[in-house]
């Protein structure tokens, strides 16, 4: 459980609100309209309304005190730009700001951010992976290198255990968890028998996946 500030209840800062709460963390929201607040409020500690352009609102929140700072503020950057110097400069621990272009991140990160999210860019990749594969269910970019990807069992792996199969080996991914009906086993053992109903999780560098998606096609 960490200790979070939201600054901004936009469509973006309430999908992590909402998100983060279910994860257990502790979260104070900020946001300068009260309506935007109102429906947050099973979801924090505590709200405030508020604009973070003002240094005495920041004093106020006590920045210092949180594990993360999430700024949130897709609408106005100039905004997001002050705000996340002013956090750094009030000695918030992390800061990590919204951005929807790569300028945008780079004098975010010039100007104190410790890390900078895309949401629009970030599930729109997500989406364009996901439908243009026939057997890819869900994707997760790990890094530029690696991703995971939830994919069905091929033909030949089906009655066999994970150990037999030899996933690994010749096919260069490593399987993390098995999916069925909405239920995850994670780090499945070597004797795991693979059924056609289910789902494997599996990490790996994009090409090596790619091939192995192309043997499903």
């Amino acid at each position: 459980m960490k200790s979070i500030l939201i600054i901004g209840s936009g469509k973006f800062g309430r999908h992590l609100c909402r998100n983060l709460a279910e994860l257990g963390n502790q979260i104070m929201l900020v946001d300068q309209v009260e309506e935007n607040l109102e429906e947050m409020l099973p979801y924090v500690v505590s709200a405030k309304i508020g604009n973070c352009m003002n240094q005495t609102v920041l004093d106020s929140l006590g920045v210092d005190n949180y594990d993360i700072c999430f700024v949130c503020i897709g609408s106005d950057f100039q905004s997001s730009l002050e705000i996340t110097s002013l956090l750094k400069e009030m000695g918030a621990r992390y800061v990590v700001s919204q951005a929807s272009r790569d300028i945008q991140a780079k004098f975010l990160l010039r100007n104190g951010a410790d890390d900078v999210i895309y949401p629009d860019r970030d599930i729109a990749e997500k989406i364009a992976v996901r439908y243009s594969a026939n057997n890819v269910f869900d994707y997760i970019e790990v890094s530029e290198e690696f991703s995971i990807y939830e994919i069905p069992p091929l033909p030949e792996w089906v009655g066999k255990n994970l150990r037999q199969s030899d996933i690994r080996n010749r096919y260069h991914v490593l399987v993390l968890a098995m999916k069925k009906d909405g239920k995850t086993q994670l780090m499945p053992p070597a004797d795991y028998i693979i059924r056609s109903d289910e789902h494997l999780m599996v990490i790996g560098k994009k090409d090596e996946i790619d091939e192995l998606l192309a043997k499903m096609s």
